[in-house]
């Protein structure tokens, strides 16, 4: 099989792998909750968490920095969706507080690192 090459600028940066990495998480956790929440906090979880690295690399094609720190912007407002949605599901008994704060600490890390990236966009 012929190696993968990043193609886009995004591809390379860390912060979109992380966001990456992190909207999967969110995606296999949801897998357990029940079916009843399908289009409510299911779906507003994986949406949220997908947002993370949609905005970043969608702020990373822009021709103005203040429009490439608008878009981490708005992924640093999905991830404080997503770790609401955790909230949720450890309240209504869908995770158990090791994966809460698993998740919640990912969540805290990745947030750490989209205000800095933030702070380095000129």
């Amino acid at each position: 099989m012929e190696e993968y090459k990043a193609h886009f600028k995004f591809e390379n940066l860390l912060i979109w792998q992380k966001a990456m990495d992190f909207g999967e998480m969110i995606f296999e956790e949801s897998k357990s909750f029940p079916k009843d929440e399908t289009f409510n906090l299911i779906s507003q979880a994986r949406r949220a968490g997908d947002s993370i690295a949609l905005n970043i690399s969608e702020g990373s094609i822009s021709q103005s920095n203040p429009e490439f720190r608008k878009f981490v912007n708005y992924a640093v407002r999905s991830l404080a969706e997503v770790v609401t949605c955790l909230h949720k599901a450890k309240r209504r008994n869908y995770i158990n507080a090791e994966t809460f704060k698993q998740l919640y600490q990912e969540a805290f890390h990745l947030m750490n690192m989209l205000q800095s990236f933030k702070s380095k966009i000129k």
